[in-house]
């Protein structure tokens, strides 16, 4: 089985000599350069981050590089402790943790990196699975008023209600796998397939609690095609890298009917077609950059095409729009302006 983490493993430690790179291109010179760079946060983001650090290796030596990813939630912790020098983040920074930054002095520059998309899955083995369902569906099965479902078929009443399209659901068990609320796959989840029915239905925003729930895509992609009752969802890059023992359930748009069922695709992601999209982000401590020369340098090479979109493509992810691109490079060389 493929993990996006098999660029440099669930914990990268790489020593590397950053050099002094620039916006339109990275590592040549700045061999006096040494330090540490400790980067934490999305599982998701990870992949992108660990290659472009070994892109960064091929021709440096001298700063050791960590890359982890034990979920975006604990690595804001992290962040907003000022423990880390970049968060990798799939979803973006939420209220509470701006408020914890701000606490502790924690300035931060936002890069908008990539777009990813979550793909809803069974096991090929699920001969009954639904061949569509909507964001209604997903609610019914998944949402807050689904706990102590233990078949599909339990949620066929709900799902009637609110407007599902995949009911009647199969009378078989029903096996959830999938992120738990230490992920930013989680929270995307949560905004983009619960939370408007949720507020709707004055319910809160929240997945079923009764499911198993891990951090570790590996062990979700395990879980997912080990059963030939489940369902559950990763990121899509996740699941191209396990496509030969995972199997997608198309989404329909909200009032889409089963003619207008969408699969998670390259093309559909990108497009917005496909329901279950997201950016992905990078955080960069301020201080930390005008501290750490490295830092710099790192970010730098992040922002060339050898991080937005080799490292992204290579990694299955989805390229950010041009324009994003660019607002994502301008944020970055206005800050680098001032070290």
């Amino acid at each position: 089985m493929r993990n996006g983490k098999s660029f440099a493993g669930a914990i990268v430690a790489l020593a590397v000599l950053a050099s002094a790179c620039s916006a339109s291109g990275g590592g040549s010179g700045g061999s006096d350069l040494s330090g540490s760079l400790f980067i934490s946060g999305s599982s998701t983001v990870e992949p992108v981050t660990a290659l472009v650090a070994e892109f960064f290796v091929e021709e440096n030596s001298n700063v050791n590089i960590t890359v982890e990813g034990p979920g975006t939630s604990d690595g804001y912790e992290l962040f907003c402790n000022g423990e880390t020098d970049v968060q990798d983040a799939s979803r973006a920074i939420d209220e509470e943790e701006i408020a914890a930054c701000e606490k502790n002095g924690i300035e931060y520059v936002e890069l908008y990196i990539a777009i990813d998309g979550m793909a809803v899955l069974t096991s090929p083995q699920n001969q009954s699975a639904p061949s569509c369902l909507n964001i209604n569906d997903l609610y019914a099965l998944i949402g807050p008023e689904s706990e102590g479902f233990n078949s599909w078929s339990d949620a066929n009443k709900l799902g009637e209600k609110v407007g599902g399209i995949g009911t009647p659901y199969p009378d078989q068990q029903l096996d959830l796998v999938a992120p738990g609320e230490e992920s930013g796959t989680y929270f995307s989840f949560i905004d983009l397939a619960i939370a408007d029915l949720a507020e709707k239905r004055k319910q809160e925003e929240i997945t079923r609690p009764d499911y198993v729930a891990s951090a570790n895509d590996n062990v979700i992609v395990e879980g997912i095609s080990g059963s030939p009752n489940s369902l559950g969802w990763v990121g899509y890059a996740f699941f191209e890298q396990n496509q030969d023992v995972l199997k997608p359930i198309p989404i329909a748009p909200l009032g889409g009917s089963n003619g207008e069922c969408v699969s998670p695709s390259p093309e559909t992601i990108e497009s917005g077609e496909y329901p279950l999209s997201r950016p992905l982000f990078i955080y960069v401590n301020q201080e930390k950059a005008r501290t750490n020369p490295a830092l710099k340098a790192f970010v730098d090479l992040y922002m060339t095409d050898q991080g937005l979109k080799t490292a992204v493509t290579e990694v299955g992810y989805i390229e950010a729009p041009p324009e994003d691109l660019q607002a994502t490079r301008s944020a970055w060389e206005e800050f680098a302006a001032t070290l």
